[in-house]
């Protein structure tokens, strides 16, 4: 049995494998808090192999090995106790994807497909179009994988298929699963050329022809790359915003790219007419009332379909982990909670329950008038007057933007 975690599902992932403990069937971890911290992982009684690398292949050797009766310690990319040692096994190298095979829904059958958007049920095909990250957010676990497995000699962490075998690839899932909607997974889709993305938009159109979403970043934003999703018929855009405070964006998160680029690029994205999505994050270490306003400003700006916003989560592994810890704002022993919720950090500029209360009210702040943010301010509160003036505003909201 195989189990992929993140940090935020770690927790209730020991939960479920405790209840499946006296069967004797070997259990195998990997994802990406598998990767970052195999040794915690490898020390729960409930795991008997940790995969410490990309799966793809490394699973298939084992299920092989353990197919025939072979002995499978000297898989790489695992980790596994025998006799009562852990056996930690060398990397292998980083993943080809463009010989990956085209994955197969079969044993779900068509109904895993479906994804409620908007309102609607949409049968989505999921197609990886390239794999890891070019950035050095300090807040993501990308630059810690980029430099485990530069460390190891696995090869280069972000890759990207061709676009002929990616247009192949949909152009087979399409036929066999008739779906009504493409979620491309890629970490920043507008990374590549303004002529590469021509050239897929081209053989999209022509073969595919579906409505899509996929998510980047602003700075990546070009009218002619904008021009050319929308001849593709995208249909919804994600973009991270994370942080409206420039010096603060790039000293503390590591982000580059002004704040007149970023409202520059999605106002384009609104000439031409594709809704999207933005993200952000606040309670940031060190962060004060006064920045994440910045955030909140650039968000007053634009004109999302959505706005999303999220508690900064330390993760284990990232740079911001590192730095809350030597501050003090977070203990080894604390845990994220899960995305909506972050973690709890313990700084003076900024306290948790201020946090909470300006996360409830983000979006209020984001679209109303200046001029009501008083009596938003007051909703900030988990009382019975802030709780009926939320609900007052949250009624008008809805009403107005759904």
């Amino acid at each position: 049995i195989g189990i992929n975690l993140v940090e935020d599902t770690w927790e209730l992932g020991q939960s479920l494998l405790e209840k499946i403990k006296g069967f004797g069937i070997p259990i195998i971890a990997g994802g990406v808090f598998a990767i970052l911290r195999p040794e915690e992982v490898i020390s729960s009684p409930l795991v008997d192999i940790v995969c410490c690398g990309e799966g793809e292949e490394a699973l298939v050797e084992l299920c092989e090995k353990m197919r025939r009766g072979e002995d499978y310690s000297a898989v790489k990319n695992l980790w596994l106790k025998k006799d009562g040692k852990i056996i930690k096994n060398s990397f292998r190298p980083l993943t080809d994807v463009n010989k990956i095979p085209y994955i197969d829904y079969d044993i779900w059958g068509r109904k895993r497909l479906g994804r409620p958007m908007f309102g609607k049920i949409y049968t989505m095909i999921h197609v990886e179009i390239d794999r890891g990250c070019p950035y050095e957010c300090a807040y993501c676990a990308a630059p810690r994988l980029r430099q485990i497995f530069f460390s190891q000699g696995c090869g280069a962490y972000y890759r990207k298929k061709n676009t002929d075998r990616v247009i192949a690839e949909m152009k087979h899932l399409v036929e066999k699963y008739s779906p009504d909607y493409i979620d491309f997974d890629a970490e920043s889709f507008l990374v590549r050329s303004a002529e590469e993305l021509a050239y897929f938009g081209r053989k999209y159109k022509q073969e595919v022809g579906l409505p899509f979403w996929c998510q980047t970043r602003p700075e990546t934003i070009t009218e002619e790359k904008i021009k050319i999703l929308k001849d593709m018929g995208c249909d919804n855009m994600n973009f991270g915003i994370e942080h409206g405070n420039e010096e603060f964006r790039a000293k503390v998160l590591r982000r580059r790219g002004s704040n007149q680029q970023m409202i520059e690029g999605l106002k384009l994205v609104e000439k031409y007419q594709i809704p999207y999505t933005v993200n952000n994050i606040i309670g940031f270490p060190d962060e004060t009332r006064e920045l994440i306003f910045d955030t909140i400003e650039i968000n007053h700006q634009i004109n999302p379909r959505t706005i999303n916003c999220y508690i900064f989560a330390p993760y284990k592994g990232t740079i911001l982990y590192d730095y809350c810890i030597e501050k003090g704002y977070f203990a080894k022993g604390d845990k994220v909670h899960q995305l909506l919720d972050g973690g709890k950090l313990k700084m003076s500029s900024i306290s948790y329950e201020e946090l909470q209360g300006i996360q409830r009210t983000f979006v209020l702040y984001s679209r109303f008038p200046k001029s009501e943010w008083p009596e938003i301010r007051r909703a900030e509160k988990f009382d019975e007057e802030g709780n009926r003036i939320f609900e007052k505003y949250k009624k008008i909201y809805q009403e107005k933007y759904f």
